[in-house]
């Protein structure tokens, strides 16, 4: 009998990674068919972990990226929790996707670079006004950061049909995976007017054209309002409003009888570390697209003219 108990917990134990390896599956499946974003991030995570289509086979090469995509996955869907850990440097993999996915172990190290952050990048102070060539380019000859940005502009590409939400994606993973010193670099770079290298280096870094111009241009308050309506984006508008707008939050929070009263400036930033951060979390959800305030009815431009403040204005952070 005892030999018989042991007999039963070494199969129930030996076989719980693959009863969960297919829950995960079964768990893809329902993130590929919800139409709530999911299937945007799956994409991203096909593309970090070099999951092919036949097979559903991967040898994630990039280690790094695959595993901090799935963990955003995770973050953002929490169904996802239980097929993720941080026990190893492979696990994530393994647990998602088990047997399916191998690794490359040399690229385990650069694992290490980025927790301690990137090599070159982050040393520096940061400082406004940086040229957006000179990032993109130390970006470039920095291998964590390069690695990150190519995945961001493979998936970002204008070559092919551009997919929308699965460049929010990556432009969320992206700016969530770099140390906040060189994020800003990257958000606040800036170039001279006739700087042509300079502003197409500044597209590639803001993910323009494809997850910020959108033809036509919604109105600023459609913008809000869509944003309200998904859960994700509403959270970090929330934060946006609390860590950037305190005054508006606390006299008005969603009242926008209230709002429609304030004028610019009754506005102060706060233009702080906290309000900088949320500024950057908001790239890659639909608050970063560019919105407009033209022909809306007269009653409605004060509000949508704040909005396009509140998103748009980089008086916060000149």
């Amino acid at each position: 009998l005892l030999y018989s108990v042991f007999t039963v917990l070494f199969i129930y134990f030996t076989c719980i990674p693959t009863v969960q390896t297919t829950d995960c599956l079964h768990l893809k499946e329902h993130c590929i068919n919800a139409g709530n974003g999911c299937e945007s991030v799956w994409n991203v995570v096909e593309d970090a972990c070099n999951i092919s289509v036949l097979g559903n086979r991967c040898k994630a090469e990039d280690t790094v990226g695959c595993k901090r995509i799935i963990q955003v996955l995770a973050n953002e869907y929490p169904e996802f929790k239980n097929c993720v850990c941080t026990t190893d440097d492979i696990c994530s993999i393994t647990t998602l996707l088990g047997k399916q996915c191998s690794i490359n172990k040399d690229d385990i190290s650069v694992e290490t670079k980025l927790q301690w952050g990137l090599s070159a990048l982050s040393k520096q102070a940061y400082t406004t006004n940086r040229s957006c060539l000179d990032v993109n380019r130390q970006c470039v000859e920095d291998e964590v950061c390069n690695k990150q940005l190519s995945l961001y502009l493979k998936v970002c590409s204008v070559n092919k049909k551009c997919n929308v939400e699965g460049c929010q994606a990556a432009i969320r993973f992206f700016y969530r995976n770099m140390p906040f010193e060189v994020a800003q670099m990257m958000i606040f770079c800036d170039c001279i007017q006739h700087d042509d290298s300079c502003h197409r280096a500044k597209e590639l870094l803001h993910g323009k054209p494809c997850a910020v111009t959108v033809a036509p241009p919604p109105s600023c308050l459609n913008v809000i309002h869509t944003c309200e309506e998904n859960e994700l984006c509403r959270k970090k508008y929330t934060t946006f409003r609390s860590k950037c707008w305190r005054h508006v939050t606390k006299k008005c929070y969603n009242d926008e009888a209230c709002l429609v009263t304030l004028i610019k400036d009754d506005m102060p930033c706060s233009a702080n570390a906290d309000c900088k951060a949320a500024y950057i979390s908001n790239w890659g959800t639909m608050l970063h697209t560019e919105c407009t305030c033209q022909n809306l009815p007269p009653m409605e431009q004060p509000l949508c003219e704040l909005f396009h403040h509140m998103l748009h204005s980089k008086s916060c952070f000149s």
